[in-house]
């Protein structure tokens, strides 16, 4: 993985020498329509429109039932060209017990050349745009790209739900399939984070890093906990941000730039801070990791890919928690009702 960059060398080498060909035709058509369309995290559903058609333009809709929605939905209607990529399908994978992490690169390339990505393509996902459960979706899949080096990326602002708003944007119905392209990684291991790398971080305690959990409050203080997590708590001495603070209450639209600032704490205003997201899984986390990355600048933020789930999989690992023998008692009262 930590390779990749070699590997890329080699790929696209090997790309060229087969098959300069077979792509002439389909390179000068790309060549004559321009670059790619440049890209902000977030674009509207008019800038979207105004790129209807463009090659260079790869749709994603990530809908699933985890916004309570479906392929079906999909097939009913969508975007325009948008290829079908259900999150949290091939995203995430489980890795030595470990579920919803990062599958590899390489497996990862092949998924992303399926659905026609490439490295000179922008890509435009789209989720549901109901909920902010829904908004960590597409971080996610954001961060996704991210990580594996490509930063032509964006996020639909307010998602499928955003437009369909305008009664006159056009909507296709039925499957697209996809053409497909090369994708090439280029890792970069400076916006992810291990396992070891975080227990060094709590042994050590850097002044400058700050374990920003973005759990609702419940699951920080160990009242609730995720069912793939083996204890109740957070990272020894990590500060809580829940995601849902950045946005309109009720909705899945972040809120705007002044407010998303001022949803961050006092303590946490210096943008040179070493900040690492987690949550339960990296999905909440991906969201406070793109607004902080992403829309307010922040210089140094990682996800920690494996979070709590991946934390607590080994009980050597201590947890802080506020957690008390109430606490047990009344989840063990609503286990016999449940």
């Amino acid at each position: 993985m930590f390779h990749a960059s070699v590997r890329a060398a080699a790929r696209r080498l090997a790309a060229v020498t087969a098959g300069v060909i077979m792509t002439s035709v389909a390179t000068i058509g790309s060549a004559a329509l321009g670059a790619s369309a440049p890209a902000t995290p977030l674009v509207d559903a008019g800038w979207l429109n105004d790129r209807a058609g463009d090659e260079n333009v790869v749709v994603l809709d990530i809908r699933s039932p985890l916004a309570g929605s479906s392929k079906e939905d999909y097939v009913k209607g969508h975007v325009p060209g948008a290829v079908y990529a259900e999150y949290p399908g091939a995203w995430r994978t489980t890795r030595d017990g470990v579920a919803g992490v990062l599958p590899s690169v390489e497996k990862l390339e092949a998924y992303l050349s399926e659905l026609g990505v490439s490295d000179d393509k922008t890509v435009v996902i789209v989720s549901t745009g109901t909920s902010s459960l829904d908004f960590g979706a597409a971080a996610r899949v954001y961060w996704t790209f991210k990580v594996l080096g490509h930063d032509n990326v964006s996020i639909l602002d307010g998602g499928h739900a955003a437009w369909v708003a305008d009664g006159n944007r056009p909507l296709e119905t039925g499957d697209v399939k996809p053409v497909g392209d090369l994708f090439v990684a280029e890792f970069r291991p400076e916006l992810d984070i291990s396992t070891p790398e975080v227990e060094k971080l709590v042994a050590d305690k850097p002044e400058q890093t700050v374990l920003l959990d973005a759990r609702p409050e419940a699951f920080f203080l160990g009242k609730k906990r995720h069912p793939a997590a083996a204890a109740h708590g957070r990272l020894p001495g990590a500060v809580n941000l829940d995601h849902d603070s950045f946005f309109v209450a009720g909705s899945g639209k972040l809120k705007d730039g002044e407010a998303l600032q001022s949803a961050v704490p006092a303590d946490l205003k210096d943008k040179s801070l070493d900040i690492v997201s987690y949550c339960n899984t990296g999905h909440w986390a991906a969201t406070d990791w793109f607004v902080m990355s992403e829309l307010l600048g922040y210089e140094n933020v990682r996800m920690y890919d494996e979070s709590m789930v991946g934390w607590t999989h080994d009980p050597k690992r201590i947890v802080d928690s506020d957690r008390t023998r109430l606490d047990d008692l009344r989840d063990w009262f609503d286990s016999l009702g449940s």
